[in-house]
């Protein structure tokens, strides 16, 4: 009998925070949240903002389940493919409905920026006199294309890109629970290569972690899988600059070259050398 084939779920998807408690580096945001909660303040409309892979949608679905929505009455429209009127006109006909089997029946609209000018007139309107019932949240890497008539309607709340030591740590733990161990230095560079998106962090990982034969991963493998400059090209260049010795500095930026390496992220690194 052929052996069964094991599903691959992506890390992002298999370490996505489960509670407030397991969320890092929007503190800010959660504590209010939580208040909101506790105190039964829960507002109508909240806006998240916010970088790709800082936690909007899921916090989201956190806030949800601890408000005892089930999946049953939690509705996720993507915007980017859900973006116009009739869309939204659907939305508005159901939301008049009351949940089967919660307190609140709660859409997240991921990508808002995305919904045309007809739509977000039409939900204007239901922002404006929604059922008690009905709640919202709208998340978005663009705030600036969300309409201040929107805006003015919702608590909006940004969130903020983690610090590289955070991510580096979230990488470290991450690897640690599927059984690998990361050289700091190798959780270090994921945390760069990440900019600020725990996401796009645990999407680098995933790619580390599947070249790994021995489950011990030092920084040569990150470098080897993502294509950033060698640390001998790094040290070498760095050292160069300090001494000021323009000929081994050339040298450095010739092999760079000869190795296709990206020059911006060559000069991230740099500055976190210099």
């Amino acid at each position: 009998m052929a052996k069964k084939e094991e599903k691959h779920i992506a890390l992002y998807r298999t370490h996505r925070p489960q509670t407030f408690a397991e969320v890092r580096g929007q503190d800010h945001v959660v504590d209010v949240l939580k208040a909101a909660i506790k105190n039964k303040k829960v507002g109508h409309a909240y806006l998240f903002a916010g970088t790709r892979g800082t936690g909007k949608t899921s916090i989201a679905r956190i806030f949800a389940r601890e408000l005892g929505v089930s999946d049953t009455d939690l509705y996720e429209i993507d915007a980017a493919s859900n973006r116009g009127i009739d869309d939204i006109r659907e939305l508005r006909e159901g939301v008049h409905v009351s949940p089967m089997e919660s307190p609140y029946k709660l859409y997240i609209i991921d990508e808002a920026h995305m919904l045309t000018k007809e739509a977000w007139n039409a939900l204007l309107k239901t922002l404006e006199e929604p059922p008690a019932h009905a709640l919202f949240i709208l998340a978005t890497t663009e705030e600036h294309k969300v309409p201040d008539t929107i805006r003015s309607r919702c608590e909006v709340y940004s969130f903020t890109q983690p610090s590289r030591a955070l991510l580096a740590d979230v990488v470290f733990d991450v690897a640690k629970k599927e059984g690998y161990k990361l050289e700091q230095s190798a959780a270090d560079l994921v945390a760069l290569l990440a900019e600020g998106s725990f996401r796009d962090a645990l999407g680098i990982l995933q790619k580390v972690l599947t070249i790994s034969k021995d489950k011990k991963v030092d920084v040569a493998e990150v470098e080897r899988v993502t294509g950033a400059p060698s640390s001998s090209i790094v040290r070498a260049l760095t050292e160069a600059i300090a001494m000021n010795v323009r000929a081994n500095a050339i040298s450095a930026i010739r092999r760079a070259a000869e190795n296709s390496t990206d020059a911006r992220l060559l000069a991230k690194l740099l500055m976190t050398r210099i």
